[in-house]
């Protein structure tokens, strides 16, 4: 009886979204392509009673992929449909990702999570266990990226979760590739150098790195490479002007090319970014454009970062004067029984479908009456917002799912890519 009720509704969603579908839909040569085909022979009876077993197909891939646990739910027919290799292949040929916000967490042991805007769901990655180190080792000091509909977490460092002063960390050259289509991880080619807290970015359908630090380069890394998705291959490029050691998370892909922020603490007018265009296979330097290193670049090269002088304010560059102002001020947490606002660490900036989310982060809590005792509040929660609007308007999300929260590690955003 349950089935039938949740059958019922889910059939109805899917009908009312997406009946209407495109003009420029047109049944492929015999009406089903070969994905669709084999798909069809496993299933006796209509995928949604009264509609065509194609057109109930299309239904359910464009359901974006915080549904797929009700799907599952409506019967083993669905279930064995959603899981099935072919059902991945269709969306991804016809590029139906979604969109995604993908998180790690400290201490969440490597464990990704994804946040579905469409559905306000987050749920867990599937466990990653083709990390070339697993279990008591901690992945630090890598990055990630979305290219090709896919997510890529590059290179880092393991640091053992014991104790022993005489146990090194070991840098990678390690690339490992989550495909959310068929929601599995798998490695592909690594890095020429392995490195680490270095800068990257994905510009033009490429993956950009430079920079970082490895066990025998201490001091930083000049070099730069590019890893070419479609062809599964890193080549190496001229070289920075000079080392660049700590740039984790400062890479940034702008106007075409790839922004190496600085990763030195000086004043506004000495602060210097590397830029490399992949046009001239060359690198310039450049001055006082980017004063803050927290920058996320959205539709039409609009910018925006956040900062935590005083208060947190998001900021925003005029493109024709250079020069950047306010927009408004993330609102403060909230914490009960707590005698003044806390500042909130470590949380994570990204943006997503022309909006900027806040993402977790922990803050300090002092306790009432005891002089001098405080405990740390790992945060959860999400904040939400158009830059565009004025004033800015903040709404919260769901959460990030239990276990996830605290400081933020790792946090990207893939976004389904429109139509032609």
């Amino acid at each position: 009886m349950w089935q039938n009720i949740i059958g019922c509704v889910t059939c109805n969603l899917v009908y009312r979204r997406f009946i209407l579908l495109p003009d420029k839909f047109e049944q492929r040569g015999s009406q089903y392509t070969q994905s669709q085909a084999r798909i069809m022979e496993t299933i006796q009876q209509p995928i949604i009673p009264g509609l065509p077993d194609d057109l109930a197909l299309r239904c359910i891939a464009k359901l974006s992929h915080g549904y797929h646990g009700a799907l599952e739910c409506v019967s083993r027919r669905w279930r064995d449909l959603v899981r099935s290799e072919d059902y991945s292949c269709y969306k991804a040929r016809n590029g139906w990702s979604g969109s995604w916000l993908f998180v790690l967490t400290e201490g969440f042991k490597n464990r990704w999570v994804a946040y579905d805007p469409e559905a306000d769901r987050w749920h867990p990655l599937p466990r990653n266990n083709i990390a070339s180190v697993q279990d008591g080792w901690d992945h630090c000091g890598f990055e990630c990226v979305c290219v090709s509909s896919c997510l890529l977490v590059i290179g880092g460092f393991y640091v053992s979760s014991s104790s022993s002063p005489h146990q090194k960390p070991l840098v990678t050259r390690d690339v490992m590739r989550f495909d959310p289509f068929k929601k599995e991880w798998r490695m592909v080619a690594g890095m020429r150098t392995p490195r680490a807290r270095f800068a990257c970015a994905a510009v033009s359908g490429k993956v950009y790195v430079a920079g970082g630090c490895n066990l025998t380069q201490l001091s930083g890394l000049s070099s730069a490479e590019v890893y070419d998705p479609l062809a599964d291959r890193w080549e190496e490029l001229p070289a920075m002007p000079r080392p660049r050691k700590s740039c984790s998370g400062l890479g940034l892909s702008y106007k075409g090319s790839f922004h190496v922020l600085s990763d030195r603490v000086v004043m506004a007018d000495q602060i210097s970014s590397e830029v490399f265009n992949p046009l001239e296979m060359s690198w310039s330097t450049v001055g006082n454009i980017w004063p803050f290193s927290t920058v996320q670049v959205m539709r039409n090269d609009r910018v925006y970062t956040i900062l935590d002088w005083g208060g947190s304010w998001i900021k925003t560059r005029d493109a024709d004067e250079g020069e950047w102002y306010n927009v408004g001020s993330v609102p403060c947490v909230v914490l009960p029984n707590h005698p003044r606002e806390p500042q909130v660490l470590g949380y994570g900036f990204a943006a997503l479908r022309d909006e900027l989310y806040v993402i977790g982060g922990q803050v300090l809590k002092l306790e009432g009456s005891g002089a001098g005792r405080s405990e740390i509040v790992r945060l959860s929660v999400v904040r939400v917002c158009n830059p565009l609007d004025r004033p800015l308007i903040w709404r919260e999300t769901r959460p990030m799912c239990i276990p996830a929260g605290g400081s933020i590690i790792g946090c990207v955003s893939l976004e389904e890519s429109s139509p032609p």
